[in-house]
């Protein structure tokens, strides 16, 4: 599918954007365009990397000429640029909304203009029955992603990926609790019980790219993943690394809730199951339809969501397995210092 192609991944630099040009840059996919604003980041990926497939853009998704500029002759796009941390996002919840909702619509539109073949998506469980800034502004985003899928030139397909914890990406609770085992300190946790999705970036990818091969416009997929309570996974942190130790207990954090969910029950009785997958096709009914306004479906009644809470939870044994798949966790065992 990407012999010889262009590919553009906005927000690049992070994590998602690593990971897939460690999958990608020696296949025979023809470019690979890295789209940031941070040129930092985008000098270090340049030194690291060093190929002449990988091109690099400055600019930023709230401005639509830039991103125009960097979609001229591609053919995909991973829409990956986004404000990601719930605090920042709680105290600053404009510049979540022009960088996750205004910034993903300039990105379907310089697509759709330039005559992108696909354009991926990428949401977040918390975008699912919102109930802070960070995941309000995935879920408008992901309302807009369905909405430009309806209107959208038949040249271009997008499609929406939803998906939990990426154990180990930039600013999760991972590398922190590995840190302070380390630093032989007590294990900050906001509530022992609270449970979330964990998936590895490999995972992440493998969704976009399942996305990509079987998406219709306006589809969203999410892919099912283990789940694992907080207490559970310092637990396996610590066993891991030898060091058990009391934990400190801080207190939910504000915006964040007791459990995440991948779909609503609403997704949950259209979801085609696809086996490791669920695949929600888009609603392309317009306003002129009954069941907006004077009929309601019963099956509803009896469904219920996806969510960390309901499906079965890690053991500490299970959630171990899980950690021996990170990098930060062998390089901890290799007694090398973690980075936060």
């Amino acid at each position: 599918m990407f012999n010889q192609k262009t590919l553009v991944i906005t927000g690049g630099t992070g994590t998602f954007g690593n990971a897939v040009l460690e999958r990608f840059l020696e296949t025979d996919i023809g470019e690979i365009r890295i789209f940031s604003r941070d040129e930092k980041k985008q000098n270090d990926m340049r030194d690291q990397f060093s190929h002449p497939k990988l091109k690099f853009y400055i600019g930023d998704v709230r401005d639509e000429s830039s991103i125009r500029d960097a979609m001229r002759g591609a053919d995909f796009v991973f829409h990956a640029a986004a404000l990601k941390q719930v605090p920042s996002c709680e105290f600053f919840p404009l510049e979540a909304l022009r960088t996750n909702a205004v910034g993903t619509e300039n990105v379907l539109n310089a697509a759709i203009q330039t005559r992108v073949a696909r354009v991926i998506v990428l949401s977040t469980d918390k975008a699912v029955y919102p109930i802070n800034a960070m995941g309000i502004s995935k879920a408008m985003m992901e309302k807009l992603a369905i909405a430009k899928s309806r209107t959208a030139a038949p040249d271009t397909t997008i499609c929406v990926t939803r998906y939990g914890n990426v154990m180990a990406s930039r600013g999760s609770v991972i590398p922190l609790f590995l840190k302070q085992v380390q630093d032989e300190i007590q294990l900050s946790v906001t509530d022992p019980k609270m449970s979330r999705f964990m998936m590895t970036i490999e995972d992440a990818v493998d969704l976009v790219l399942y996305a990509f091969e079987h998406g219709l416009p306006g589809d969203t997929f999410v892919q099912k993943a283990a789940s694992s309570t907080i207490g559970v996974l310092a637990e396996a942190i610590q066993s891991l690394l030898g060091r058990p130790m009391p934990l400190r207990v801080i207190g939910t954090r504000h915006g964040e809730k007791l459990y995440e969910t991948l779909l609503t029950r609403e997704e949950k009785t259209i979801a085609e199951d696809l086996g490791g997958y669920y695949r929600v096709p888009a609603d392309n009914r317009d306003l002129n339809y009954g069941k907006y306004f004077t009929e309601g479906e019963e099956e509803l009644s009896e469904q219920t969501d996806y969510n960390s809470h309901n499906v079965p939870l890690l053991d500490i044994e299970g959630m171990k397995r899980m950690l021996m798949r990170l990098d930060c966790v062998q390089q901890a065992l290799r007694g090398e210092r973690v980075q936060v």
